[in-house]
């Protein structure tokens, strides 16, 4: 599978936030060509900060390695790693990272800084942006219209 195909299971993570009313953000971890973790994001379910769906596939790719370091791994994510996600990226030393939607307000892969190819850390991540930049961007797009559209209906 290429980029284009790993992206798609990305984004049907992301679809199953979206029933769950939460940021519809998915990732997937690839190792030797096998998704070995999935996550999406949960923070309003969890009510925890550290709900990111690149933090749940991380922590679902730690067990599954039987390792912290993930190494020979790529990560798979529908919007670019905010500085929290960009930081475990580092300290797991992933290899590469893929995302679609580039991120305006928090994006630390490339937008607003670029913590995960920055050679004062002892490791760097390969960063490839906008694979399904247009599909990853709608879905964040149309979900925050129709939250925005909800609540103005119930404000009235």
């Amino acid at each position: 599978m290429d980029d284009e195909g790993f992206m798609q299971e990305a984004i049907r993570q992301a679809y199953k936030a979206k029933q769950m009313n939460e940021v519809p953000i998915g990732a997937i971890i690839v190792y030797k060509g096998d998704i070995i973790a999935r996550g999406y994001n949960v923070r309003e379910t969890s009510k925890t900060a550290l709900s990111h769906a690149e933090l749940i596939a991380i922590s679902e790719a730690n067990r599954h390695m039987g390792s912290w370091r993930l190494e020979d791994c790529t990560l798979y994510v529908t919007l670019e790693p905010c500085p929290m996600c960009a930081g475990a990226i580092v300290q797991s030393r992933m290899k590469r990272v893929v995302y679609g939607a580039p991120d305006l307000k928090a994006g630390c892969a490339g937008t607003l800084m670029n913590l995960l190819e920055d050679e004062r850390f002892n490791h760097q991540a390969e960063v490839t942006s906008g694979v399904l930049k247009t599909t990853c961007s709608s879905l964040l797009t149309d979900f925050f219209r129709d939250l925005r559209e909800r609540k103005s209906r119930n404000d009235d």
